[in-house]
């Protein structure tokens, strides 16, 4: 099996999906920008062969590597890259060198743009916020006075929480439209909901069967944690004894997630909202078809005692899992992100020091990815919700 990687490199524990195809007999083919000889060496030996281009951006460019790859090592069966940066790109190339497997460029509107993510939620009978594409100013502003302030502005084609505005009054809003575009429908105006972020993620055979599935609850959610100090609070929960496996699996089907990573959000609601529901309820965010980012996986592995890439390495190459079919929570395990410029009570090394046993990562992440997930990561197993909110309290406590 012949299967090309895009950027293979960044993020660094990407390697990993390569690795584990490679491991099962996979002609794993990497294309990237940065220079072979710059590549980290856990990256040159997870790969067959590796293809420099100047720029990922240059679709000629990574075309004619992969025209390479095909005439040196025959049909493509698989082309990847668990970026959502990459994903028009990939489809691109599924099309231009007919790789049936994965998503292509008709199908992509629907799990790129949030305004068409509703569409399939609604098909599932899963509630979602209210929204409008901005393509006046006066249009945007009847919709907040309908639905009421805060409201959010974000991009329509967007990833994570970058660009997005949270906007409390008319003021506000009238200084947030005269900056963004308008006529070119780029942005939609939604109405805020009340609530936290809980995620369903996991992975399908190629009939969109569920191998493996978990979620995380997010304590600060991702626009907070832009907007606020850059902390960052989320565990791994027992996905099989949350109301929230249901609703997810009825999103798997309604968005035919077949044969890939998925990570969906969720609202669930801290209070009751008028219009959407009552607290407790679950409302529809948004939804990748890739692997959930940052740490997430690892964070997958150790809450299971499982190998989320070994998974989805097999389920490209046989269909199945056949490593961890019977998967079972075992702990819990949670990331506490630290801002950039907050002074802590609590050295790193006192952290260290108290938590020897159970610190599971600690790590300094690239400034380019550090927003949604701290200036310095510690990942920590705990047996219980009580010990995890005791470990953040002594973890982000300040002066």
């Amino acid at each position: 099996m012949n299967v090309i990687f895009l950027s293979p490199n960044f993020p660094l524990h990407f390697y990993n999906f390569c690795n584990r195809l490679k491991a099962l007999g996979c002609n794993v083919l990497g294309i990237g920008d940065c220079p072979y000889e710059n590549l980290n060496n856990n990256v040159k030996s997870s790969l067959t062969e590796y293809y420099y281009v100047s720029s990922l951006e240059d679709y000629d460019q990574v075309m004619r590597a992969t025209a390479f790859f095909t005439f040196k090592y025959g049909k493509i069966n698989h082309i990847e890259s668990q970026n959502e940066y990459w994903l028009q790109t990939q489809s691109r190339l599924r099309e231009d060198f007919n790789v049936e497997n994965g998503i292509r460029t008709a199908e992509l509107e629907k799990v790129k743009l949030k305004s068409q993510m509703k569409k399939s939620y609604a098909k599932a009978g899963i509630k979602t916020a209210r929204c409008l594409l901005i393509d006046t100013q006066g249009k945007a502003i009847k919709f907040a006075k309908a639905v009421g302030f805060p409201v959010i502005i974000k991009p329509d084609n967007g990833v994570g929480a970058s660009n997005t505005y949270k906007i409390n009054d008319l003021s506000e809003l009238n200084n947030v439209l005269n900056k963004i575009d308008c006529q070119n429908k780029v942005n939609i105006i939604e109405e805020f909901v009340p609530g936290h972020v809980e995620t369903f993620d996991g992975i399908t055979d190629k009939e969109g069967n569920i191998l493996f599935c978990t979620g995380q609850v997010m304590k600060i959610t991702p626009l907070a944690m832009l907007s606020g100090n850059g902390e960052n609070i989320s565990f791994t929960t027992n996905m099989q004894k949350s109301d929230l496996l249901e609703i997810g699996t009825k999103a798997v089907k309604a968005f035919n997630v077949k044969q890939t990573f998925f990570h969906f959000e969720f609202f669930r609601l801290d209070q009751y909202k008028e219009g959407l529901g009552k607290k407790g309820e679950i409302i529809g965010l948004e939804v990748n078809m890739r692997a959930p980012g940052g740490y997430i996986p690892d964070k997958m592995n150790y809450a299971y005692d499982v190998d989320v890439y070994q998974i989805w390495a097999e389920s490209l190459v046989f269909g199945e899992n056949r490593s961890f079919k019977n998967y079972n929570f075992k702990r819990y395990v949670t990331h506490y992100g630290r801002g950039a410029n907050v002074s802590y009570r609590n050295s790193a090394e006192e952290i260290r020091k108290k938590f020897f046993d159970r610190l599971l990562i600690e790590n300094i992440p690239p400034k380019s990815i550090s927003g949604g997930m701290g200036a310095q990561v510690f990942i920590l197993k705990s047996q219980s919700i009580k010990e995890l909110e005791q470990d953040g309290d002594f973890i982000l406590a300040k002066k």
